[in-house]
């Protein structure tokens, strides 16, 4: 069993639910800055153990891997201080911010030996992992094509006010999970291409940077992909859209993996098609907090699949690498914003000496 220690309990609250639940961790130590925050999370899962100093996390022997769900700003340095004291990491997407900071932590977990993992969440949610196990089996032959979305009605967002400023972007903190799951099925993306506008509704709420997208993705083999989002406004009903979704198609079948709905469709290489959904008790695995806004079973899958690779000592997906690989990419996404012309990943590597 491995000791656990979370930093950043927004989000880091599935994170406690996920270790206080497995039977790979042992839940050590919480911390974030805001006490209150943590006298919440103490009086709502019974656990006592909290600190507002994130040295003293670092400086427990105990904990063999911190967690970490901080703003992304935060993230470089929370995660090079993990490695420091010799722990493993978990860290939430977006890795970093800045891939100015990659080079040094790429060479810090080599020299430490310890291991990095980003938190990804939804490749471990039931019907994308239910949709690559058909994937690796051959279900659907050689895939031809990718298409992704993350529509949601987030207007409440509009209300807070760091939703508003220069910093707040939905390409890195909504569309980087279908991009994922680009990056998943075809790791060698080599340009993209996208168009985004700031919805009237963004524009009446004073947003700074774009709500709606639309991406399109080469990758070096020449095979095509595409991701889309739009965030301020209504999305279709649950029966006719999921608000995420991941389409393959191969070159004998295809398939959709959607997300709240936990709902799975295939047409196999034989011709049979399948539509699969999973019941309440799989319902109350992946949310078992208040409406759909926390999805704790995601992270304890994720968790425990990391304590395998601690374990049996393999790597575990996505690693440091993918995890900077993404975010050149999403950096290459809003180059193309900017500029409204296609952009090469290698031109935002190089500028790092990635």
């Amino acid at each position: 069993m491995l000791t656990i220690g979370i930093l950043g309990l927004g989000e880091g609250r599935s994170t406690m639910s996920a270790a206080l639940n497995s039977k790979k961790y042992k839940l050590k130590l919480v911390c974030d800055r805001n006490e209150t925050v943590c006298q919440q999370r103490a009086k709502e899962f019974d656990f006592p153990y909290y600190t507002t100093d994130y040295q003293v996390m670092l400086d427990d022997k105990d904990i063999d891997v911190i967690a970490i769900y901080t703003p992304d700003h935060l993230h470089a340095s929370h995660i090079k201080q993990a490695l420091l004291h010799n722990k493993h990491v978990v860290c939430t997407k977006p890795f970093i911010d800045n891939l100015a900071d990659a080079a040094e932590l790429l060479e810090l977990a080599a020299r430490t030996g310890k291991k990095v993992f980003v938190g990804q969440s939804s490749r471990f949610f039931e019907p994308y992992k239910k949709q690559r196990a058909d994937f690796s089996a051959g279900v659907i032959g050689e895939l031809i094509t990718v298409e992704s979305h993350y529509n949601a009605d987030h207007r409440w967002f509009l209300e807070k006010k760091w939703a508003l400023e220069d910093s707040f972007k939905w390409l890195y903190g909504g569309l980087s999970h279908p991009v994922d799951f680009i990056r998943w099925y075809l790791p060698d993306i080599e340009e993209v291409m996208g168009y985004g506008m700031i919805s009237s509704n963004g524009l009446k709420a004073g947003l700074r940077n774009e709500d709606t997208m639309h991406f399109i993705f080469r990758a070096t083999d020449g095979r095509i992909a595409r991701v889309s989002g739009a965030y301020t406004g209504p999305i279709q009903p649950a029966s006719r859209e999921s608000g995420m979704s991941c389409i393959l198609r191969g070159t004998e079948g295809a398939s959709q993996a959607d997300y709240h709905e936990l709902r799975y469709a295939v047409t196999t290489s034989a011709g049979e098609e399948k539509i699969i959904t999973w019941g309440d008790a799989t319902l109350k695995h992946y949310f078992r907090f208040e409406g759909q806004s926390h999805h704790a079973g995601e992270y304890q899958n994720y968790l425990e699949y990391f304590a395998d690779s601690i374990e049996q000592d393999w790597v575990a997906y996505p690693d440091i690498r993918e995890g900077i690989g993404t975010v050149a990419l999403l950096q290459a996404m809003d180059k193309s914003l900017k500029t409204r012309v296609p952009v090469k990943i290698k031109e935002i590597l190089d500028v790092y000496g990635l």
